[in-house]
């Protein structure tokens, strides 16, 4: 494999991208140029929705290709067209073979949700100080403990449960569970009753294989699986996205128990006030943990 890297500017991403792709490119990435730089821009955006913008001010384009020669010939004919006049070669390079499995399992570490509470893949060794851990390996589903919304869920579950002690988080729902995460770190602080829900089948039985990895028992399947008669959870977690927590207020409130708590998280920390007006009718949010642009937002229902 050979990478073609190149640097535009932001206003002409998406055109040397389609060139790229007619230059039967097999993949292109798109990265800022000034990252780890005093001048990396953060971009913020949600899946499904429209980018907030292309690019970087200063982007770095990576094109793949399957041999040298039609890398190098992509670079000629790029430099050939009037869009390109503001943009530059870095230059061919070889991608060297790698084991990619080791690869990816060193970007995997061991990570903390509390001093005691960590997330551990199956291929490393708990670190002494963990007292509460949970197996998993990155697969299929959205949910390793690495992104700011899974680890605050996390960290609220373990300041609001006990290991052993049922009456703190009580009955739970995890909606949109992914790989299952938040309903097997509720199992391990004490919930009595786990129902894990979301669309993607696929997610489903991850969260299976990995309440099974853990130990621990739940009930996963389609949002079917529960009843949004009457509110019977004393914990409702959601760790979704902002628009549709937004447009799902009224379902996720409503399998609240009285004197229950809603937990949300997928949003961006100019969100909240958005969020905040959406659940107003049903329960009144406040935020409750931040991180990296991210923030937890938390409801009690009325007893």
């Amino acid at each position: 494999m050979y990478e073609l890297r190149l640097l535009c500017p932001e206003a002409d991403v998406d055109v040397i991208c389609e060139a790229l792709d007619a230059l039967d490119a097999l993949s292109v990435s798109v990265e800022d140029a000034d990252a780890h730089t005093e001048a990396e821009q953060p971009l913020f955006g949600e899946p499904g929705m429209p980018a907030p913008r292309e690019g970087w001010q200063r982007s770095l384009l990576v094109a793949l290709f399957a041999q040298e020669e039609p890398a190098r010939e992509a670079a000629r004919l790029l430099q050939l067209q009037d869009f390109f006049g503001g943009s530059t070669i870095v230059g061919v390079q070889n991608v060297p073979e790698q084991d990619w499995v080791r690869l990816t399992q060193s970007q995997f570490a061991p990570v903390d949700i509390t001093q005691e509470f960590w997330i551990v893949p199956s291929w490393h060794e708990p670190p002494a100080e963990a007292k509460q851990v949970i197996r998993l390996d990155p697969g299929l589903a959205f949910g390793t403990g690495t992104h700011p919304t899974t680890r605050m869920c996390l960290r609220w579950i373990a300041r609001n449960g006990q290991p052993g002690d049922a009456g703190k988080l009580g009955t739970v729902l995890d909606y949109g569970c992914g790989s299952g995460i938040l309903a097997i770190g509720a199992a391990k602080f004490g919930a009595t009753q786990i129902d894990a829900v979301d669309i993607d089948p696929a997610a489903v039985e991850s969260t299976r294989i990995n309440a099974d990895s853990n130990h621990v028992t739940l009930n996963a399947g389609l949002p079917d699986l529960v009843d949004p008669a009457n509110g019977r959870y004393q914990t409702v977690l959601a760790n979704i996205l902002a628009t549709p927590l937004k447009v799902l207020a009224p379902l996720l409130v409503a399998h609240v128990a009285a004197g229950g708590h809603l937990v949300l998280a997928g949003i961006l920390e100019r969100q909240a006030d958005e969020l905040k007006e959406a659940y107003a009718p049903y329960i009144s949010l406040e935020v409750a943990d931040s991180e990296d642009g991210w923030i937890l937002m938390t409801g009690r229902k009325p007893a």
